[in-house]
């Protein structure tokens, strides 16, 4: 039984220039059991005319080329109840072999709505995904199983030799080790109490100046003499109270006195290759306020990261915008960096700079970040992402049937980070991350 009986068979759009990579396209969807209702070049195509198609997936084969044709058939593709389904042109237009027949097995499934990917004939393999859980428990061995061993062993351990050149005294009744053994053998010595000392005698006081009474004009009475000291004795402990200056009061900053590192956080996502509709789900899925920025890679053939942008704002609750050199990284907003913006870490905050070599994995603080790799994600990044975690970071890989280039994610889920598809592990994220309604964290 094919999917179209199941099923209804999906209207679908096709937009692409004309071309190697409009005819590798048209295949996949003869092969996919669906009704192609237009395929249009959308350089002269008009919103009206895809309107009046009434399509429920539009695929369209990005290029730098029709950038301005999407924004001009926005209204038409922002349409309720439509699918957009993007792949890069130009590898549209190479892919051949088993890789094309793979990808339109991935473009049926998503059209219809299924799990079916692999070639026929293959339905009942097992799944190689790696699937987020612990494993089954192995078996207990019934005890029925065993009892005809120890009965074995318990009529055969008379026959075991003993060992007869020790034997331990009647009074044990478990084995103990030799050094415990000599040390009971020591006799106790009784503890000497140490010298107590004398107390050292106090020093002798030397004796009064004898008095010169040569001087009688210094003579005086004694109620007089006696209350000078008091009056002298007095006026030195009746000391003014110091007084309290309030003129250079001030708030204490708290948000100054916070770790650089709580305020250098961030959540970076990792894409490229099918990155597109996997960073749409995890967007879609994020909840309105994150107490992080957002930052998003994915490399783009021709840097086309503004197209990005406005797919990307579309479905995302976070307002998404293309991250500029000395730019600040605003928690609850997504930043897509291109290939030459890296971020460093600042007393008050992360703030992008030009880097030749695009972003760093190492520049985040690893205690207050977290790192998702999704589809086609660089496997340069596994060894710093894996570094990342080890230092504290929440890192987490793709997981499923949408994951068409799966090797970076696949690695740091086999090496025991967070797997899951996009909207689960956006879940997670929000659990973490998210703000509630009075903007405090969850």
């Amino acid at each position: 039984m094919s999917v179209s009986d199941l099923d209804p068979v999906p209207a679908v759009a096709l937009l692409a220039r004309p071309g190697a990579a409009r005819e590798r396209l048209r295949e996949a969807l003869a092969h996919a059991d669906v009704q192609i209702v237009l395929e249009d070049d959308p350089m002269t195509l008009e919103p009206q005319a895809l309107h009046d198609a009434r399509p429920q997936f539009v695929v369209i084969a990005l290029e730098a080329a029709i950038e301005d044709a999407l924004e001009r058939l926005e209204p038409a593709l922002s349409a309720p109840g439509l699918t957009l389904v993007f792949d890069e042109a130009e590898l549209a237009a190479r892919r051949d072999g088993w890789e094309a027949q793979r990808w339109g097995r991935h473009l049926a499934a998503k059209l219809h709505g299924h799990q079916q990917v692999l070639p026929p004939g293959a339905e009942d393999e097992p799944a190689l995904q790696l699937e987020p859980g612990l494993p089954s428990t192995p078996p207990v061995p019934k005890e029925t199983a065993l009892q005809p061993h120890l009965e074995q062993a318990r009529s055969w351990a008379d026959d075991v030799p003993a060992d007869g050149l020790y034997s331990p005294p009647a009074h044990l009744h478990e084995p103990i080790a030799l050094e415990q053994a000599l040390a009971a053998l020591q006799p106790v010595q009784p503890e000497t109490a140490a010298p107590v000392q004398a107390a050292p005698e106090p020093p002798p006081v030397p004796a009064a100046a004898p008095s010169v009474f040569t001087d009688h004009t210094a003579w005086s009475l004694v109620d007089e003499a006696s209350d000078a000291p008091a009056a002298a004795s007095a006026a030195t402990t009746e000391s003014p109270e110091p007084a309290f200056d309030t003129g250079h009061l001030s708030l204490v900053d708290l948000d100054a006195a916070a770790p650089a590192g709580s305020r250098a956080g961030a959540l970076l996502v990792l894409a490229g290759i099918g990155g597109p509709d996997a960073l749409r789900r995890l967007l879609a899925a994020l909840p309105s306020g994150l107490a992080v920025p957002v930052l998003v890679h994915m490399r783009l053939d021709g840097g086309r990261y503004g197209n990005l942008v406005k797919q990307m704002a579309r479905v995302s609750p976070l307002p998404v915008q293309l991250a500029e050199a000395g730019q600040r990284a605003t928690a609850g907003e997504v930043h897509v960096l291109a290939d030459d913006i890296g971020v460093h870490a600042a007393a008050d905050g992360l703030y992008f700079q030009s880097e030749a070599q695009g972003i760093s994995i190492a520049a985040l603080s690893a205690e207050h970040s977290a790192l998702v790799l999704l589809s086609g994600a660089d496997l340069a990044h596994v060894g710093p992402a894996l570094d990342l975690a080890a230092a504290g970071a929440w890192v987490a890989g793709q997981v499923g049937e949408g994951c068409y280039d799966p090797a970076a994610a696949t690695a740091v889920v086999a090496a025991g980070m967070v797997a899951g598809e996009p909207q689960e592990l956006a879940q997670v994220i929000a659990a973490r991350w998210g703000l509630d309604d009075d903007g405090d964290a969850a």
